[in-house]
């Protein structure tokens, strides 16, 4: 979902450095949850208020975080070749499906539950 000079500036950040040797789907995927968790971690044991003022405190770094998934993800869809546009389309289509507006409207039920 990046713009595409960004995207192109991050493939060759990486190319310079000579980093595709490490960059297996399987690795790309690791270090994406690897960053996710990160970004999850500061809330381990937070109240919904505690949660908020985290937010509030920890922006940057969560900022941070979020970068780091978004790289990963540009790396790992540009090596899969998955257009990552035309991914989520597809997916909100597909949900659009399982979620009814009457049925999933206010509901946080999975659609196999509606």
């Amino acid at each position: 979902m990046l713009n595409d000079h960004l995207r192109q500036e991050l493939l060759e950040f990486r190319r310079v450095r000579d980093w595709e040797q490490f960059h297996n789907p399987r690795n790309l995927a690791t270090a994406l949850m690897v960053e996710a968790a990160e970004l999850l971690e500061p809330f381990r044991w937070a109240s919904e208020g505690q949660a908020r003022e985290i937010v509030q405190a920890r922006r940057g770094e969560m900022a941070d975080e979020l970068a780091d998934i978004a790289i990963l993800m540009t790396y790992l869809t540009h090596d899969l070749g998955i257009d990552l546009n035309a991914a989520v389309a597809s997916k909100i289509q597909a949900n659009a499906k399982k979620y009814p507006v009457d049925k999933a409207r206010g509901s946080n039920k999975k659609y196999t539950e509606l």
